[in-house]
């Protein structure tokens, strides 16, 4: 199950348009995962990566070749980490992801 909204704003920065993916087809397995996307502007979410970092964040970078690229976002008393799109076709995403979804890319 998605839900969308638009005006979102994470950290003070967006506004965003998002989904929230639930497990199940009727929503009851729990969160799985928060979707954000601008719908003209791919940089938007540089502002908001650097602040991250400002406040402890740890980045690390995956893919190799040309596709695939993610940055990827910890903090240790976060519940969730942050997936960025840095390969792209169409819109970036940035993602939200629970620790406990595990069949996400890592580094």
């Amino acid at each position: 199950m998605r839900c969308r909204r638009g005006g979102v704003l994470i950290f003070g920065f967006g506004p965003f348009s998002a989904a929230v993916d639930l497990k199940g087809s009727n929503g009851g397995g729990g969160f799985d995962q928060l979707t954000l996307w601008h719908d003209w502007d791919q940089s938007a979410f540089i502002p908001l990566v650097n602040e991250l970092e400002r406040r402890g964040w740890r980045s690390c970078f995956t893919g190799e070749g040309s596709r695939g690229h993610q940055g990827i976002y910890t903090h240790p008393a976060a519940p969730v980490r942050l997936s960025m799109d840095l390969s792209y076709w169409n819109k970036r995403r940035l993602r939200l992801i629970p620790h406990w979804n595990k069949r996400e890319r890592r580094c």
